[in-house]
C-alpha cells in the first residue's frame, strides 16, 4: 500500500531543514480516511503508531460519522477535504501521504503539495480541525446550526486550513533563495487561484456556489496571502492567528448565524 517516494534534492533539502525524518510516501489506493486494516500496514514503514482520541462532548450530537470514528481510539489517518496530500503525527516517524489522484498533475505542483504538507507538519499544530476546536466544536456547529453537520463540517475544515495558512505563508515566503523551485511553485498556484477568489461573494449571492464551497476556495488563498473578500478577509488577519478557535466560533457568529 505505502512505498517510499523518492523526492527532488530541492524537496529533499526541505524535508531535512523543516522535518527531518519524515517520511513520504506514495499510496498505491485512493483515500479520504484509511481504513484501519490498511493503516495498521503503516507498522511496516514506520517505528509505532499512536493512535490520537478525543473527549466525546467535543462532538455535537449530529456529528457525521467519520468524525465520530476519528474522534474515538480507533487509528484514523485522512479525512475528507485533505486533497491529494495528506499527513500525520500519528505515527513515529511522522509521515506524509501522497495519493493516486495526483497522477498527471506537474511535478512543480505536486512538490509544493508535499512541501506544504511538511511545513504544516513542522508546526507544533493539529492534524485536523477537531483538535484545533477542541471544546470549542459544539459552539461552532450550535453557530452554523442551520447548514447541516456536512456544510458545518466542511465549514470547520475550511476556516483551519486558512488558520494553517496564517502561518505557513510566512515560510512559503522565505523561500525565494534556498528552495527557488519551490517557491516558484507556490507563487504560480496563487496566481491561478485569485481570479477565482474575486467573484466569490457574487457566485454565492447568485445560488452558483454553496457558502461553505466559497470558503473552502477563499480559505486555501490564505496561503498564498491573497487579498480576500468580504467576509472571508476576516479570517485572514493576525487576530484569527492569535485568538484561533474562539474567534473561529465568533466568526461563524456573526456570518453563519446573523447575530
Amino acid at each position: 500500500m505505502f512505498t517510499e517516494r523518492e523526492l527532488s534534492a530541492e524537496l529533499s533539502r526541505l524535508r531535512d531543514d523543516l522535518a527531518p525524518g519524515t517520511l513520504v510516501l506514495d499510496c498505491q489506493e485512493d483515500f479520504e480516511s484509511l481504513d484501519p486494516a490498511v493503516a495498521e500496514e503503516l507498522l511496516l514503514v514506520t517505528d509505532s503508531v499512536d493512535p490520537l482520541s478525543f473527549p466525546a462532548e467535543w462532538l455535537p450530537p449530529d456529528a457525521p460519522e467519520l468524525l465520530v470514528r476519528y474522534a474515538g481510539d480507533e487509528l484514523t489517518i485522512g479525512m475528507p477535504g485533505d486533497g491529494g496530500v495528506a499527513w500525520t503525527r500519528q505515527t513515529d516517524p511522522p509521515c506524509v501521504f501522497v495519493k493516486p489522484r495526483l497522477a498527471g498533475s506537474p511535478d512543480d505542483f505536486v512538490d509544493f503539495l508535499i512541501a506544504e504538507a511538511l511545513a504544516e507538519v513542522s508546526l507544533d499544530e493539529p492534524e485536523q480541525f477537531l483538535g484545533f476546536f477542541g471544546e470549542a466544536y459544539p459552539g461552532f456547529a450550535d453557530a452554523t446550526a442551520g447548514m447541516g453537520p456536512a456544510d458545518t463540517y466542511q465549514l470547520a475544515a475550511a476556516l483551519y486550513d486558512a488558520y494553517l495558512g496564517l502561518q505557513t505563508r510566512t515560510i512559503f515566503a522565505d523561500w525565494a533563495e534556498d528552495y527557488p523551485g519551490l517557491h516558484a511553485a507556490w507563487a504560480d498556484a496563487g496566481e491561478r487561484l485569485e481570479p477565482r477568489i474575486a467573484d466569490l461573494p457574487t457566485e454565492v449571492a447568485r445560488g452558483q456556489t454553496s457558502f461553505p464551497a466559497a470558503a473552502e476556495l477563499a480559505c486555501s488563498a490564505v496561503k498564498h496571502g491573497l487579498e480576500l473578500p468580504a467576509p472571508f478577509d476576516a479570517l485572514a488577519t493576525e487576530a484569527y492567528r492569535d485568538h484561533g478557535p474562539e474567534y473561529a466560533v465568533q466568526w461563524a457568529r456573526k456570518v453563519v448565524g446573523g447575530e
